[in-house]
């Protein structure tokens, strides 16, 4: 049955391997919990699991929550039930989350700081460029092509996630660490590898893990405190933008959000940004 899932959300559902592996592996562990039939399993079995990992934070049993309702939505299309157990079980209750985000002069650190002596270093410098300045998901940065990129034009075509594609204006600065990167780009090890922008010192793309290092260590070298991720860049990129005055759509194509309220949480990351400015600078503080 967990075959056949995972099948449905990779092929039908058109997800991103790593949601497929979260899903999946949120299911199968409530299957080995409850050890009944499927078909049998009502909201008790559903809130019964959920209370039995109480080290979850109220986040996480959402997630999970969200992973057994979307498994048993698919039991019920295959006939197998006629109702989801999990829409009978209640939510946490969830506060807004704002997302890291680093101020413009946090970012031109972090970036100016990489050495681009090396090709590693003006790899990395073309890495955070593009993160910051297209605002991409780690993964998309990871599996960039070179035949996306139209430079010349000014765009870039990113295949997000459910394999939808977006054009994405870049600027002047990303386009300059590109082409820079470019010329000393190693040589591919296979043919796998010939058309990916981004490659490790073995000829192949460069990793998740690895892209992750490269942000945090130059954040260190910038002597930058906040605790960030290859995410935060594009936590910044959407704030900066609205700060500076685009216009929430436009913002939400270029993220490659489905539902506005998503893009939404950056107009309260803005004005959280200057409410705490007010509150540090207001004589009755």
């Amino acid at each position: 049955m967990l075959k056949d899932y995972n099948r449905y959300l990779r092929i039908e559902r058109a997800m991103s391997q790593n949601t497929v592996a979260s899903y999946c592996s949120d299911v199968e562990k409530f299957l080995e919990h409850y050890k009944g039939r499927v078909e049998d399993a009502g909201p008790e079995d559903i809130e019964e699991h959920i209370l039995s990992r109480p080290w979850l934070s109220e986040r996480s049993q959402a997630r999970l929550l969200s992973s057994l309702r979307s498994f048993f939505d698919w039991v019920v299309e295959e006939g197998m039930m006629t109702d989801n157990p999990c829409d009978r079980v209640d939510a946490p209750k969830l506060g807004r989350y704002l997302p890291a985000v680093l101020s413009e002069e946090e970012v031109a650190a972090i970036i100016n700081s990489v050495d681009t002596s090396t090709w590693q270093g003006k790899r990395n410098r073309a890495i955070l460029e593009i993160m910051y300045g297209c605002g991409l998901r780690v993964s998309e940065v990871k599996d960039l092509r070179i035949s996306c990129l139209f430079l010349k034009e000014g765009f870039i075509r990113v295949i997000g996630k459910g394999n939808k594609e977006r054009l994405i204006p870049v600027g002047d600065l990303a386009k300059e660490a590109i082409e820079s990167y470019m010329e000393y780009r190693p040589q591919p090890a296979d043919r796998a590898s010939d058309d990916i922008l981004f490659l490790n010192r073995f000829g192949k793309a460069i990793s998740r893990v690895s892209m992750f290092k490269i942000v945090r260590t130059q954040a260190l070298v910038a002597g930058v405190t906040k605790e960030i991720s290859p995410h935060t860049f594009r936590h910044s990129f959407a704030t900066h933008l609205i700060e500076h005055g685009a216009d929430l759509r436009g913002v939400q194509e270029m993220l490659g959000h489905e539902n506005i309220a998503t893009t939404e949480i950056y107009t309260h990351v803005d004005s959280s940004t200057w409410q705490a400015e007010i509150i540090k600078h207001h004589p009755r503080k």
